[in-house]
This record gives C-alpha cells, structure tokens and sequence, in this order.
C-alpha cells in the first residue's frame, strides 16, 4: 500500500459525498423498477473526465460492462454513468446489449454528450431483461445537482439487498492545490472480489491521464476491493470506475509527481472505507470483522491468508455465536496457499492472545465471548516468516442471510 510522508495529510471530509469534487454532479429517480424505492441514477461531470475501471473476473459479464468497457477503450475518457438497480442485465444475450446500448444512447442524448462518453451499470437480478420503456422515460426525468439531496438520492438509487447507502470523501492538498476524491457503493451479497464484486463510483477532481489512473487503481484494488468478502461468491456486473475531471486545475499527475504518493493515499483511503463498508452492510450480518496477517514472505501471501480466514464460513458462524474458536483460524490458515510453518503461528482475537508459537496460551472465555459482541472484531495474525504484511474485511454469517437470500426474487 501507499505510504504517506510525515509532511502530508488526506483529511476525511464526513460530510462530503461523490459530488464534492469540482464540477460534478448526480441524480437520483424511482423510473419504476423496482415498486417505490428509486432505482435509476447518474453521476455527470460538466466535462469529459479521464476515466480508469476494473471488472468482475467472472466468466459471465453482464452486458454493461462490454458497453462501458467499450466506451471507456475508445478515449479513456467517460463523463456520465448511468445506473440502475433491480435487474442486473446479465445473461440477457443480443437483446441485453442492445439495451444496454440504448440506455448508453438515451443518456448521451439527454444531457446533450457524446456517447461513447457515457458509461453503463446494472445491479439486481440475474436472467431478467430491462424494461427500456421505464429506464428511458425515467432518464428523462434525471435532473443532476450538487445538493446533499442529489448525491443522496443517486446512492439510494444503486441498492439492493444493502440496509444502508455506503459514502466517504477525503481531500489532500496536491502541487499546493486542494484536492477532493468522493466515492460511492453499493454491495451487501454475492460478494467476492478477484476484481471487485459490487459497483464502486469514485470521483476526483485531480488532474491525472486515464492511463496513469488504471495504474494507481489496480495497485489499490488489489489491497481493499479485492481483500473482502461476504458470502464467497463472485458476480457478473460489478466494477469499480474512477472518474478524474481536472477541475482543480494542478499540475498533471504521475508516478514522477512529488505529490503521486498523496494521490495514491487519497484513492486507497477511499477505496478501503467504501470496501469496508460493503463488508459491514453484507446480507444479515452483525458483525464486520478485520483480519490483519504479518510475518509472510510477500505481502501477497499475508493477503492471501486474511482473506482465507475472513471467508471461512466456520470462523464466520464462529464471530456470529460469539465463540471464541481460534481452531476454526487455524483450519483456514491451513488451506491458504501461503508457505506457513505450523510451528511458529500467533493468533489474537482482539487484545486476547490465544495461540503463541503455536503453543495455546490460557484466556478468559468470558472476556474473549464479551470482546465478540462488539460491532467490530479484529483478528491478528503473525506467522514468523518474514516481513510481509495484509488484511481483509468480511463480516459473520447469521440466520438471516439465509433467509434474505431464501426469497431474494420474491
């Protein structure tokens, strides 16, 4: 991960959202999707912004993701997004590229761009075709502004089975000059990144080619997106797009900047409290849970190992029961493919040390069982074999996410 210098500072704006940065704009509508909640929204930049995006790895991508994959490829620049939630638009064959197409089309001509400057997103269920009568009707209903209200009503717009909208904003200053980055998710199930599984907006208004804002956010995504996980699954729609408009008018950034590292700062920051975020809002979950591994040979393998631990069902239904069953880590220690030795493993749940050199240390389990009520538990980790360092989000496995998705078409 980045690091930052002791001179530099990526303040949290907590009243900030993905329209703080300069010149953006958002909007949410209910285009009737979905029976009352709103379901269709955009993100709109008064100028093309240079634009950088990772995709599900999943065989199966939805038809948005060609389109904006598409759109993105032909300038690297994007300057609307248009999302809707409900119907996902996946294995929807030559009928769902056309309308993702048309919803491409329809956006471009409402606010008057050209369209291979639109990017297109789905979220819901899998296997439906879009209803282009209400998505159209509703696009031209959109009407995008910098109010709380609007970015407000563009995060409510993008749920699902999420309880909650999910936001952050930090700003830094950069060549002298301030700086603001916003993000928004949604995320809550069918989450399992080897990209990222869940749709993530992050806006800027630094001034960065395209090309050098895909290095930075594969870097990032490899240490926040892709280090949580909910339920082990991997879906066919979700992507994380960045959008960077220049409006604060720096110089142009680089890996040759001085300031490049503040930047990356920003863009994890902002990535791992939105990836966080997704993984405290998981389906029926009580808890979010931390997982920090050191002592690996690479970083890599601490990574690989959290996010082992952090996706065990066992150490999942564990957290829920507030059983401290340091067994159940060891066992998703076991299969991780890092190199471990099983004789030097450390494991603490919380300030509670439960195994040291792989010998078990005596503790209370009334302490440890009170320490696993709380909203959030950290797990450590330290395998003694070398500098390497990692974490992951998830969160515990309760009765409800059975029964959330039990019923999740109906």
């Amino acid at each position: 991960m980045p690091t930052l210098s002791q001179t530099a500072e990526v303040t949290e704006l907590s009243s900030g959202s993905i329209i703080s940065p300069k010149g953006f704009a958002a909007a949410g509508v209910h285009a009737g999707l979905r029976y009352s909640k709103k379901d269709l929204g955009i993100i709109l930049s008064e100028t093309p912004a240079h634009c950088a995006a990772v995709y599900t790895t999943s065989h199966f991508q939805a038809a948005p993701l060609k389109v904006t994959q598409e759109s993105i490829a032909s300038e690297g620049l994007i300057q609307a997004v248009i999302v809707n939630s409900a119907c996902a638009n996946a294995c929807t064959g030559e009928q769902g590229l056309k309308d993702a197409y048309q919803m491409r089309k329809s956006a471009a001509d409402k606010f008057n761009i050209i369209e291979r400057h639109v990017a297109v997103a789905s979220t819901g269920v899998i296997g439906e075709y879009m209803q282009m009568d209400k998505i159209e009707a509703g696009i031209q209903t959109l009407e995008p502004g910098s109010e709380t209200v609007h970015s407000e009503d563009f995060q409510t717009a993008i749920l699902t089975t999420d309880l909650v909208m999910k936001k952050c904003c930090y700003t830094a200053v950069i060549g002298g000059k301030k700086v603001i980055m916003g993000g928004s998710a949604k995320g809550s199930g069918m989450i399992h990144p080897n990209m990222a599984t869940m749709l993530a907006f992050i806006t800027t208004d630094a001034n960065i080619d395209s090309s050098h804002l895909q290095t930075a956010l594969k870097q990032v995504t490899d240490h926040t997106f892709n280090q949580i996980t909910v339920d082990g699954d991997t879906s066919t729609n979700d992507m994380v797009l960045v959008m960077a408009n220049g409006k604060s008018d720096t110089d142009k950034l680089s890996p040759d900047h001085p300031d490049w590292e503040v930047f990356l700062q920003m863009l994890a920051k902002t990535s791992e409290s939105l990836a966080k975020q997704i993984a405290k809002d998981g389906e029926g979950a009580t808890k979010l849970i931390e997982v920090e591994v050191s002592g690996t040979e690479t970083d890599e393998d601490a990574r690989k190992v959290a996010k082992q631990i952090v996706g065990s069902n066992l150490v999942k239904t564990a957290i829920y029961g507030t059983d401290a069953n340091w067994g159940r880590i060891i066992g998703a220690i076991g299969q991780s493919e890092a190199n471990i030795n099983p004789f030097s493993v450390d494991i603490a749940i919380g300030p509670i040390i439960m195994l040291k050199n792989s010998e078990p240390q005596a503790f209370s389990e009334e302490e440890a069982k009170q320490y696993l009520t709380n909203s959030t538990v950290q797990i450590s980790v330290d395998l003694h074999q070398g500098e390497g360092k990692g974490k992951a989000w998830g969160c515990d496995l309760s009765y409800d996410y059975v029964k959330i998705n039990a019923s999740y078409r109906t």
